[in-house]
């Protein structure tokens, strides 16, 4: 498979474009996720003119906004300049498939960055940075992520699911959608959906339901809202057992008793929280490969992502 295009903070791979010189090579991401994405490196506040080394800028409220302000230089104010360049990067890398930011940086943090008062006085946690606040405006289904966040088992595995599924429909089926490639596209999705979000299951089925009646371009974009939306929920102990207690169904006439008990046992010890999904989900691909069902081995459930990245070996706590 091509490498996928991911946006990247460009300090995360061992640039020194931070502002005091150095960088924040993110080890994760380049010796093992660099194996299955391409990356696009940008460092927004190098890219309109601060310069390396450079003075640090925070965020700062003033008259209810959120700026982005110099500490030695109040005056200095880059907010416009960062969400520019955020617009000028969607138009020059409109096939990225996902975006890992650097942390508490007040240009390219998503969660909880750090805010002032125009006296110096910390505020609260609440601040995104400019640059990432623009790029997810403008591409508001792009999954999106921070580095430090990555070292969350969970998260990681939820980041890069929805990654290889983003690029999924984007190759597949956005350049010349129909109504027979957006269910079959479903169709591979269904049990993987299920385990994340049960009520956007049944949502998403409805809506394919009734796809004669629309125009396909906008079935498609409004299919594609649906179903990213339904991967952002995480995939919790509930929602796996739930998705393999249904596939476990397809079963019920091939299976001997000691077959069909060693199975319910590794579900249930999945479910309690004692072994990683990879467990109970072994056995019972093994099994269900025997029914040579093509709908069944086509299920992305199986593997959402490369297995050699190991993102399931470990227990999803809800």
């Amino acid at each position: 498979m091509a490498k996928i295009p991911l946006g990247i903070s460009q300090c995360l791979m061992g640039e020194k474009v931070r502002y005091d010189g150095s960088h924040k090579r993110n080890r994760y991401l380049m010796d093992v996720l660099a194996e299955v994405v391409e990356f696009h490196p940008v460092c927004p506040e190098v890219a309109i003119g601060l310069g390396i080394p450079r003075k640090p800028i925070r965020l700062v409220i003033k008259d209810g906004e959120t700026r982005v302000r110099g500490i030695e230089n109040p005056d200095l104010d880059v907010t416009g300049a960062l969400a520019a360049h955020a617009e000028k990067v969607v138009q020059q890398m409109p096939d990225i498939c996902g975006y890992v930011f650097i942390q508490n940086s007040p240009s390219c943090g998503v969660f909880g960055v750090k805010r002032y008062l125009p006296n110096g006085n910390s505020i609260d946690r609440e601040g995104r940075g400019a640059y990432a606040k623009r790029i997810m405006e403008l591409m508001p289904l792009l999954p999106v992520e921070e580095a430090g966040r990555l070292n969350d088992a969970g998260l990681r595995e939820n980041f890069l699911a929805r990654v290889f599924a983003y690029y999924d429909f984007k190759t597949h089926i956005a350049p010349e959608p129909t109504a027979k490639k957006l269910i079959e596209f479903y169709s591979r999705y269904k049990y993987q959906v299920m385990a994340h979000h049960v009520p956007s299951y049944f949502a998403i089925g409805r809506y394919l339901s009734n796809l004669a009646a629309r125009d396909i371009h906008k079935s498609s974009e409004e299919f594609f809202q649906l179903f990213m939306e339904a991967l952002t929920h995480h995939a919790t102990r509930k929602g796996n057992t739930n998705a393999m207690m249904h596939l476990r169904g397809y079963l019920k006439a091939i299976l001997d008793t000691q077959d069909k008990q060693e199975l319910s046992q590794l579900i249930d010890s999945y479910k309690a929280g004692h072994v990683p999904l990879v467990v109970p989900l072994t056995l019972l691909k093994h099994h269900l490969i025997k029914l040579d069902n093509p709908y069944l081995k086509s299920q992305t459930f199986w593997s959402p992502h490369p297995e050699y990245l190991g993102l399931r070996n470990h227990i999803i706590e809800d």
